[in-house]
């Protein structure tokens, strides 16, 4: 659990510098980051996407996925999470001065659901939970630390105070995993990771046309379960 509350830490850390001095900036040159980072992230995700031996296991794993993420509403499910946090950071009342300025963006649930999908989606997460849960060795989690903290301070600027907010979701997902590490590393092969990792790629893909670059709307929380279904598709073909 060491590698994840360094990654807690590096990420409220790099978003209360960016709610901070991220009004100092100028919008034409928050805009310009954003997009920087939003085509970052596709780029990320279409290496990871290439990791893939079979892509017709990513595919049947999205649609798969897609049909249970709508079942379950779970981008509905995550909206609501924002909405209630945002309800209790501003007291169950209208916002002040204050909190307007620590929120740049005025757009809370967005901010929230872009940083808990970018820190959470990605081999990095999975790799770095499991080795810290199995040897107590978090090096990989410590450098993914360094990577999330500047994006939060990038994204807390121009997305405000729900980037902070998304620690959560990395304290339960990132630390589950950490926490269940020596039954997934019996569980899950290397062929089995490639195919859920070019999952995770084409989320990440879809979140960089959606929330960030914003080019179309896409409900990319309810892809999530495609990460589980991954795998089993490559088990279940695996005893053919």
């Amino acid at each position: 659990m060491i590698g994840t509350l360094i990654n807690i830490a590096a990420v409220l850390l790099g978003g209360t510098f960016g709610l901070l001095f991220g009004a100092r900036l100028p919008e034409p040159l928050k805009g310009t980051v954003t997009a920087g980072m939003g085509l970052f992230t596709a780029a990320i995700g279409l290496q990871m996407f290439l990791k893939t031996e079979n892509p017709l296991v990513v595919l049947g794993s999205l649609i798969l996925g897609a049909l249970l993420g709508e079942w379950w509403q779970i981008e509905d499910g995550l909206q609501s999470l924002g909405k209630i946090l945002k309800k209790s950071f501003n007291g169950g009342g209208g916002e002040s001065e204050s909190r307007r300025r620590f929120a740049p963006s005025g757009d809370f649930v967005r901010g929230f659901l872009t940083s808990s999908l970018i820190f959470c989606v990605g081999p990095m997460t999975i790799l770095g939970s499991i080795q810290d849960g199995l040897t107590g060795n978090y090096n990989l989690l410590a450098v993914k630390s360094v990577l999330d903290g500047f994006i939060a301070l990038a994204f807390a600027s121009t997305l405000g105070v729900g980037v902070l907010f998304s620690a959560v979701v990395i304290l339960v997902y990132q630390g589950g995993l950490s926490l269940l590490a020596a039954q997934l590393n019996q569980i899950v092969n290397p062929a089995m990771m490639n195919e859920m990792t070019a999952a995770g790629g084409v989320m990440l893909l879809g979140l960089a046309l959606s929330s960030i670059l914003e080019i179309k709307l896409i409900r990319v929380g309810n892809f999530l379960p495609a990460l589980v279904i991954a795998p089993l598709i490559v088990a279940i073909l695996a005893l053919f």
